[in-house]
């Protein structure tokens, strides 16, 4: 297959969080499988420092409305697994200190800045002149390019046979502009409609790549069905609903290389499923780190990343005083608010042989604790996908998460059964409550302490589990052709 995906942002060019990683790391992949791979993205200053400096293959203009915009495309040398990068430039959109804003907040002119991008990554593909089997875009920035397609674009013999995949990252930034920048568009009004790209008296571009693309999906197969609820659509859970048979779910993958404690450099020790003498020399480390006795057998439970809401950080702190009295030590380390930071401190201040807290980020810390921990604590209220849990299950620390979005899809409960079949890999809990979180630990504590070689064997089952970008890429493949399909029946009038 050719595959093309627009992205607004693709590592290592430009990377705000999971979707700079995702557009990076997917693509190497899929070319790995023997499919032809373009990546174009918008040239921002971030990607100017990158060396090899991309190249000017072409140019051409785009309209924006009634002005007529000019474009430049730049190949990077750069291109992992053979997929190739291409850069978008334009200096009065793209040369500025951020990608989407700035200290002040969303530059206001984001509305024309994703429009030229969008028809200008489509006229970049025409200039290269090879038909396009799948078009992969990605949240509201790219929204408008399945719209193009079906809009203004059918016609095109490039473009006739081709299928469109909408990933959504985020729900909740959906690339809201005011009505009155409807003409930038160059679209016809009748196409302004709440059934297509009007949402509550406004442009919708993530309404628009949802109602358009073949075929929708987002980062894991739990999280495609909260999308559906109030609770999780953002208003757009209706428009997901009508096309439940359209969307999908497919897991963001891990760099199996890159996180490997059998090849981890940045650790004290290496270990593998088949032996983990190393990980008890991990903790011995970490526990000195921690200024914490070089007691092995007390297991070290840790809350890592951001302290928000969404994190189950407030369930972290409502459970913490009643966590401590249990026979586990806690760190956390992470970046929050000073909502979060001061009752953290004052309660690591009154038990500092139980409570260790590390605000920031430190890699080399994170990646110790992975090692040298025994229990991931995510709480999450909300979390699409997450990333964290997959590094703790490739360093055999078990995680204890709330059953929600990826967290339910990558960590299987540690209940007889799952333990009998080997199936199990963590613990899972569903209410989110304090009382919940609690109960979850204490089975775990009950585990390790009671059966230390189904503790064992727990970790090593977690190791095994297959994460990789490779088996994520495998999955993008079938949903590529059911995006061709599908586009095959709408080009014989069947859909």
């Amino acid at each position: 297959m050719h595959i093309v995906l627009i992205t607004p942002e693709a590592a290592p060019f430009s990377r705000t969080g999971a979707l700079g990683v995702f557009a990076g790391a997917l693509p190497p992949e899929l070319a790995g499988l023997g499919h032809q791979v373009r990546v174009l993205s918008p040239f921002y200053r971030t990607a100017r420092s990158i060396e090899p400096a991309p190249a000017k293959v072409a140019g051409g203009t785009v309209p924006v409305g009634t002005e007529t915009v000019e474009w430049t495309l730049y190949r990077s040398p750069l291109n992992p697994g053979g997929a190739e990068y291409y850069l978008i430039g334009n200096d009065y959109f793209f040369d500025r200190p951020g990608l989407y804003g700035d200290a002040r907040g969303d530059y206001s002119d984001n509305c024309s800045r994703f429009i030229f991008f969008c028809r200008a990554a489509l006229a970049a593909v025409q200039t290269l002149g090879a038909r396009v089997d799948v078009f992969h875009t990605d949240d509201w920035q790219t929204g408008l390019v399945p719209a193009f397609l079906k809009c203004s674009l059918y016609s095109n013999p490039l473009f006739a046979d081709s299928a469109s995949v909408f990933t959504v990252h985020r729900i909740s930034a959906q690339g809201l502009f005011w009505h009155w920048d409807w003409p930038l568009l160059n679209l016809p009004w009748k196409h302004y409609n709440w059934k297509e790209m009007e949402y509550h008296g406004k442009i919708s571009f993530l309404k628009s790549g949802l109602v358009y693309a073949d075929v929708l999906n987002t980062v894991s197969p739990t999280y495609a069905r909260e999308l559906q609820t109030p609770e999780h659509g953002a208003g757009l859970e209706g428009v997901l609903s009508e096309r439940v048979a359209d969307l999908h779910g497919i897991v963001q993958g891990l760099d199996a290389l890159e996180w490997d404690p059998a090849a981890d450099p940045r650790l004290p020790a290496l270990y593998s499923p088949r032996d983990l003498s190393g990980k008890a020399k991990c903790k011995a480390a970490l526990l000195k780190r921690l200024e914490w006795p070089n007691e092995a057998k007390t297991p070290v439970a840790a809350f890592l990343g951001a302290f928000n809401p969404p994190s189950g950080a407030d369930l972290l702190l409502e459970a913490l005083e009643l966590l401590l009295r249990r026979p586990v030590r806690l760190v956390v380390h992470g970046t929050g608010g000073e909502q979060y930071q001061s009752p953290l401190q004052r309660t690591s201040n009154l038990h500092p042989d139980r409570l260790a807290v590390r605000f920031g980020e430190d890699e080399d810390l994170t990646r110790l604790i992975l090692a040298g921990g025994d229990l991931l604590l995510k709480p999450s209220l909300h979390e699409p996908c997450g990333v964290m849990q997959l590094k703790a299950l490739r360093y055999g620390m078990l995680p204890l998460v709330r059953r929600t979005g990826g967290l339910a899809d990558t960590v299987v409960d540690a209940t007889p059964e799952a333990l009998a079949s080997g199936a199990a890999t963590g613990f899972v809990f569903t209410e989110p409550s304090a009382a919940a979180l609690l109960t979850a630990l204490d089975g775990a504590l009950k585990l390790c302490a009671e059966a230390p070689k189904t503790w064992q064997a727990l970790r090593r089952q977690a190791m095994r589990q297959d994460w990789s970008w490779a088996r994520c890429a495998r999955g993008y493949v079938e949903l590529y052709e059911r995006a061709r399909e599908r586009a095959a029946g709408r080009a014989s009038g069947m859909s």
